[in-house]
């Protein structure tokens, strides 16, 4: 019996000792004792934050994988709770940061906290940030991997010079190659070389410098796909293209027929005018409300409509039912030309009002979960107000009694004076 729990140990301490010869726990000194040349992707947490915690085995999963497959991907974590300076120097803001760190440049990861999305970002940019496609296989291997990807086609020149300038800012959003025009397929019609070539919707675009002006800026609004699933932190990165996103919101489950209606509608749309509108809109639906929830401080009514500016948390609703073809570019278009005015915004006001709502929110969530816990939220913060203002009433109070017996006092003395 002794063996067996003897061995039980052992075997947890031999995973113990592995699983944190993947992660290495970062402090203070980590700027001083890194490598020049040293590729890092650090996590940093807090130990009460529950997000951080459900991390946790994703990092160890990631740490152990790229540990077998030979990466030169350093993986760390970090209690910025503890280690401020390190978390000063990467300014940390909020729970769990992921952030890459390669040869003095800091990358933020924004996505989604999974396994694979994490992967995918770290290969992404801990490689060269073009890589080269030297055959038409691996060019339709990249194809099939990728929703959106850049190419380079063509000899060197100062427009491949503002492409790799562009890749390096923007690596972490989307996918930067370059190919001599023999490996690409024959069908992809290029009138001049050099040439940028963007694929994505299953076809490509050529950047002209006259109609799409600057190139990091074109490849910023161009790195979503022209209609798409979308989710809140896919959302939040759209914010920094400076388009408008176009949304159909939809149920996340048994979609009735007007919805299924309404996302075909909006797709067949953000296709046909793709010309006329994705300078200004990305298209997309969600089957996910919360984002937008908080956005206009009420339930919104699923399926409908709505058009985002995440530059200033504005919407912009229908002004009449949206049925028809018609009607979703009379909509479009009242957007764009003013006639439909702005709602919500980040003012003052609207900020306030909606800390109030999510509060609210939280509290009816806590409540749901723990009543007791919420009635004690709710029920401290008014005992300790209301013992400040007994405090103060009874201050005052002696402060009074303080004052009328000194006035006695003074009346007695002036009255004995006039006695004598």
């Amino acid at each position: 019996m002794l063996d067996t729990r003897s061995s039980v140990l052992l075997s947890v301490l031999l995973c113990a000792s592995l699983v944190s010869s993947f992660v290495e726990e970062l402090d203070d000194s980590f700027m001083k004792t890194r490598g020049d040349d040293d590729i890092w992707l650090i996590k940093f947490y807090a130990p009460w934050c529950s997000f951080c915690k459900q991390l946790d085995p994703v990092w160890h999963q990631i740490g152990s994988e790229l540990k077998s497959l030979g990466s030169p991907v350093n993986v760390g974590k970090s209690d910025a709770t503890a280690n401020t300076g390190l978390a000063e120097e990467f300014r940390v803001r909020g729970y769990p940061a992921i952030i890459m760190w390669k040869k003095n440049v800091k990358y933020v990861y924004k996505g989604k906290r999974t396994k694979d999305e994490i992967m995918e970002f770290t290969h992404r940019v801990s490689g060269p940030f073009v890589r080269s496609l030297n055959s038409l296989q691996l060019f339709q291997h990249a194809m099939s991997r990728h929703d959106v990807m850049f190419v380079y086609v063509g000899a060197t020149s100062q427009l491949k010079g503002n492409f790799s300038a562009a890749a390096e800012h923007l690596i972490v959003h989307t996918n930067f190659f370059s190919a001599a025009r023999d490996v690409l397929p024959k069908v992809i019609a290029l009138t001049s070389l050099p040439a940028v070539v963007l694929f994505k919707d299953g076809t490509y675009f050529t950047y002209s410098e006259e109609r799409d002006g600057e190139l990091r800026l074109w490849i910023n609004r161009e790195r979503f796909p022209n209609f798409s699933k979308i989710d809140s932190y896919t959302l939040y990165a759209m914010g920094e293209t400076g388009k408008l996103v176009s949304l159909v919101l939809l149920e996340e489950k048994n979609m009735c027929e007007r919805s299924v209606r309404y996302k075909v509608l909006m797709e067949k749309v953000a296709a046909d005018y793709r010309e006329t509108y994705s300078r200004n809109f990305s298209f997309g639906f969600m089957e996910e409300s919360e984002y937008v929830n908080g956005l206009m401080m009420k339930d919104v009514v699923m399926p409908s409509f709505v058009v985002v500016n995440l530059s200033n948390d504005g919407y912009f609703l229908p002004q009449g039912p949206v049925d028809t073809e018609r009607q979703l570019l009379d909509f479009l278009n009242g957007v764009l030309d003013g006639s439909i005015q702005c709602q919500g915004g980040n003012g003052v006001v609207q900020r306030v009002t909606r800390l109030v709502y999510d509060s609210k929110l939280l509290l009816q969530s806590l409540y749901g979960k723990s009543p007791l816990l919420c009635f004690f939220l709710l029920a401290f913060p008014f005992a300790i107000a209301t013992f400040f203002c007994y405090l103060c009433c009874k201050a005052r109070a002696t402060t009074d009694e303080d004052e009328d017996e000194d006035a006695s006092q003074q009346s007695k003395t002036v009255t004995s004076k006039k006695s004598d």
